[in-house]
């Protein structure tokens, strides 16, 4: 039996190595990715290379849709500074006094509080001036404007100095001096002291004092010894003459005074 068994291997092994001789075994070539493809389906193609004609540059192709420039009417505008328009006297209309038109200018802090506006400086009763009077030493002195308003000075007497600026009286002192006097005079005239202040009201020691160069309202209540316990300090009331006439306003503490001027603390009422 193992003889017989052994004959049929080598039998059976013959004639399968007669059959692979006498016949060819077919062979499939796998393409590239043949697994993936089998596995996922078949790649996509990638597109082709954009291809230009010879000696021609690409030109991008305009937009389909245009869209006409917008155009705005121009827009008429009055004269502005810095994007404001001008306004008058800083915002503040013009208020009119008995004895004249001033300029009414607010103070930042008291909107509601005006004072008459800051014409050139008139002389009155109480100034102490210089008169310089070239080559003239006999007329070159110091000299007080009177209560009435009038210097005296030698050859040509006296010269109404009440209400005029210091030019102005210069002026008029030369006028006299050509009347029979001096042919070509030439004549200054300068302010040595100021006539006084007075403060009144509630402040420590009311009174005359004499007027310092610049001076507020503040420092007429510092000169006079600072407020009282019962004064108000927000603002005080300033009396002016002003081409003969009082004018009375109330004006804040940081406003300018001049000579002559009376300045009236109001007591508080709580």
């Amino acid at each position: 039996m193992r003889v017989i068994r052994s004959l049929m291997m080598v039998l059976a092994v013959a004639l399968l190595a007669a059959g692979c001789a006498s016949q060819p075994v077919a062979y499939v070539q796998m393409a590239p990715n043949g697994l993936d493809a089998m596995a996922y389906g078949a790649p996509v193609a990638a597109p082709a290379a954009a291809t230009y004609a010879p000696g021609y540059a690409y030109a991008q192709q305009p937009y389909a849709t245009n869209y006409p420039q917008q155009s705005y009417p121009q827009q008429a505008y009055p004269q502005t500074y810095g994007g404001y328009p001008q306004q008058a006297y800083a915002g503040y209309p013009q208020q009119a006094y008995a004895a004249g038109v001033y300029n009414y200018a607010g103070y930042a802090g008291y909107p509601g509080y005006g004072v008459p506006g800051q014409p050139p400086y008139t002389l009155d009763a109480g100034d102490r001036l210089r008169v310089v009077v070239f080559g003239q030493d006999g007329l070159t002195n110091s000299y007080i404007v009177g209560a009435g308003g009038y210097i005296s000075m030698p050859l040509i007497g006296q010269v109404m100095a009440r209400g005029v600026t210091t030019d102005q009286l210069s002026g008029r002192i030369a006028d006299k001096l050509k009347d029979g006097y001096v042919r070509e005079p030439h004549v200054a005239v300068e302010i040595e002291a100021y006539r006084p202040f007075f403060i009144l009201g509630e402040v420590t020691q009311p009174g005359q004092y004499p007027y310092v160069a610049n001076m507020t309202a503040e420092t007429a209540v510092a000169i006079a010894g600072g407020f009282t316990p019962r004064a108000s300090r927000q603002t005080v009331t300033l009396t002016r003459n002003y081409n003969g006439q009082q004018v009375r306003v109330a004006v804040p503490l940081t406003y300018q005074l001049r000579p002559g001027d009376t300045v009236s603390v109001q007591e508080r009422w709580f």
